[in-house]
């Protein structure tokens, strides 16, 4: 899957949770419209170099939680709640139209659900050893 098509395929689902959950504006399908033809601005890149910082702040645990094979010192409550409200950043994105927020949260929220599945993955091998 290309990035248009990722892209497209991110517009139909917020505009579906919003026309579900019956926080769909009049204006929204235009807004949706607007962000997968409209060209990048300037605030829109200093958005995307501001995003970055934050959305890779998670990536330091995660590499070390690699490299150990383990879960000592990770907690993955925060990269729980972390991942789950990205989710309403990326809704919130939609709405007000904001590639950056749109995009920079959802690699968030692969990040820190793979940071959580991890946790778990390291958790039950760790338990499994225990037992031996």
């Amino acid at each position: 899957m290309n990035v248009s098509n990722l892209f497209s395929v991110l517009l139909a689902t917020a505009y579906v949770f919003s026309a579900s959950t019956g926080l769909a504006g009049e204006d929204l399908e235009a807004e949706v419209e607007a962000l997968a033809t409209s060209a990048i601005t300037m605030k829109e890149v200093i958005g995307f170099v501001a995003g970055f910082g934050t959305t890779f702040a998670a990536v330091p645990d995660l590499v070390v939680m690699f490299k150990r094979r383990s879960t000592v010192g990770m907690n993955p409550t925060m990269a729980a709640i972390m991942g789950t409200f990205q989710f309403v950043w990326v809704y919130y994105g939609f709405l007000i139209a904001s590639r950056p927020v749109i995009i920079w949260n959802v690699v968030a929220v692969v990040i820190n659900f793979i940071m959580v599945g991890a946790y778990y993955h390291f958790l039950r091998g760790e338990r499994a050893q225990a037992k031996q």
